[in-house]
């Protein structure tokens, strides 16, 4: 009997963990699907995954991504970045990111400008 009672116990606690985290995954989709609509459609794929590569890795900034960058705007350049950032892979180095972030933004902001 004490068996069927740890098993119901642990059953409970189990759905008690589901229902209280799948609103949450639910919130984080919903946000995806945001960015995903008013950010990305802003700027072009091969542009997208240079910036990523850049702040990421160590890719090299193409110039003519800057236009893209600045037209697609701040907000959903930090944005962007800061929910990659945000994955659990990368924690731990966030701020490192987000400073690769700020330089590119800075960069690309200074070459607009100039053109």
């Amino acid at each position: 009997m004490a068996k069927l009672s740890s098993h119901v116990t642990a059953l409970f606690i189990v759905v008690a963990l589901v229902c209280a985290f799948v609103p949450v995954f639910s919130v984080e989709e919903a946000e995806a699907k945001t960015l995903w609509d008013t950010c990305l459609v802003k700027i072009t794929p091969k542009c997208a995954l240079n910036i990523i590569a850049v702040v990421f890795g160590n890719g090299t900034l193409i110039e003519s991504c800057c236009q893209d960058l600045v037209q697609e705007g701040k907000v959903c350049h930090d944005n962007l970045i800061k929910y990659i950032a945000d994955r659990p892979s990368l924690i731990g180095r966030e701020t490192q990111y987000l400073k690769k972030r700020d330089d590119v933004w800075s960069h690309c902001v200074s070459i607009s400008k100039t053109a």
